[in-house]
C-alpha cells in the first residue's frame, strides 16, 4: 500500500503510510494513541462487507509512517488527514476517530470544514478538551507532565501499564481481550517514534470548543462507562453541551477500547449511522 509526502524534516520526505480498500461510500479511520490504522481491524472487515470503501492511515511518528522529531500538535495531524483526502479526492466522507483521533476529527473540521465530509463518528472522544478548564472538569496538567515523566524514564514499562488500563484489564483479560492483542498493542506502541509520543502527550493539553460547533454534519458518538483513560464525564457527555444534535451512546461496562472489547454494539451502531 502507499505512501503520501506530507513534508519535510531535514531534508528527508515526512510520508503517511495508508490503505484503501473497497469501493462504495468512503469511511475514513483515525486510529488512537499510540496505535496505528490496524487496530481498526475489528470495523475494518465489517465495513468492507458492508459495501464501503475502507482507508486508514499511521499518524505521523506510529506505524510505517515516517519517525519524526518535529513537534507537531492537532494542525499539523489535521493538515495530514485533509491532504489524504485531496490526494486519493474523496467526498462525501464519514471521519471515525477513536481517542486521540477524535480530536483529529474535531480539528480537521474546525480547520477545513465539512465540504468533504457527510458525517462524523468519535469513539471514546477528547470531548471539548482533556485539560481542565474553568470548569473544573478534566485533567491537571501535572497529569500530562507526569505521562512524559513515564516516557521518558521507561517507555516500555508505560506502554504495559496503559494497555493494561486501556483495557480495565482486571476486568476483560480473557473475556473481551486477549493477552496476544495487549503483547501485539505493545509492540505497535514500543516501535511508535519516542519523540512523536511525548508531541502527542503536548497535543493532548489543546483545546478543541471552537472546532466544535463547527461540526455541522451528523455526529455519532461512543464511549463506555468504565473508560479509565477519559472518563465519560469528561468525553461523550461533554459533547452534547456543544453539539445538542449528537447521537451519544453509552456502554455500559465499557473500557477505553470499545472498538475491540465491544465490537457486538460499536459496529452495529456504526453501520446503522452510516446507513442514515
Amino acid at each position: 500500500m502507499p505512501f503520501l509526502t506530507v513534508g519535510t524534516e531535514n531534508g528527508a520526505s515526512v510520508e503517511i503510510y495508508y490503505e484503501d480498500h473497497g469501493q462504495g461510500r468512503p469511511v475514513v479511520l483515525l486510529q488512537g494513541y499510540p496505535l496505528d490504522g490496524a487496530a481498526w481491524e475489528p470495523q475494518t472487515i465489517p465495513l468492507l462487507d458492508a459495501g464501503y470503501r475502507v482507508i486508514t492511515l499511521d499518524r505521523r511518528g506510529f506505524g510505517r509512517s515516517s519517525r519524526v522529531a518535529a513537534r507537531f500538535g492537532y494542525d499539523e495531524l489535521s493538515d495530514d488527514v485533509h491532504a489524504l483526502i485531496q490526494h486519493l479526492g474523496l467526498s462525501d466522507v464519514t471521519l471515525v476517530g477513536f481517542s486521540m483521533g477524535t480530536a483529529e476529527v474535531a480539528r480537521y473540521i474546525g480547520r477545513h470544514g465539512t465540504g468533504a465530509i457527510r458525517s462524523a463518528v468519535m469513539l471514546a472522544p477528547f470531548g471539548p478538551g482533556l485539560l481542565a478548564g474553568d470548569d473544573g472538569i478534566g485533567f491537571p496538567e501535572s497529569v500530562f507532565d507526569g505521562i512524559q515523566d513515564a516516557i521518558r524514564t521507561d517507555r516500555h514499562q508505560y506502554l504495559e501499564n496503559y494497555f493494561l488500563q486501556h483495557y480495565v484489564a482486571e476486568q476483560n483479560l480473557g473475556t473481551r481481550v486477549s493477552a496476544a492483542t495487549l503483547r501485539a498493542n505493545f509492540a505497535v506502541g514500543a516501535a511508535a517514534g519516542a519523540s512523536a509520543m511525548l508531541h502527542c502527550v503536548t497535543a493532548w493539553k489543546e483545546d478543541f470548543r471552537d472546532d466544535l460547533p463547527a461540526i455541522n454534519v451528523p455526529l455519532l458518538v461512543m464511549q463506555g462507562t468504565e473508560d479509565r483513560n477519559i472518563p465519560i464525564d469528561v468525553g461523550a457527555r461533554r459533547i452534547p453541551r456543544y453539539l445538542p444534535d449528537a447521537t451519544v451512546v453509552e456502554i455500559d461496562g465499557g473500557p477505553h477500547g470499545i472498538g475491540v472489547t465491544h465490537p457486538e454494539i460499536v459496529n452495529p451502531a456504526l453501520l446503522d449511522f452510516l446507513g442514515k
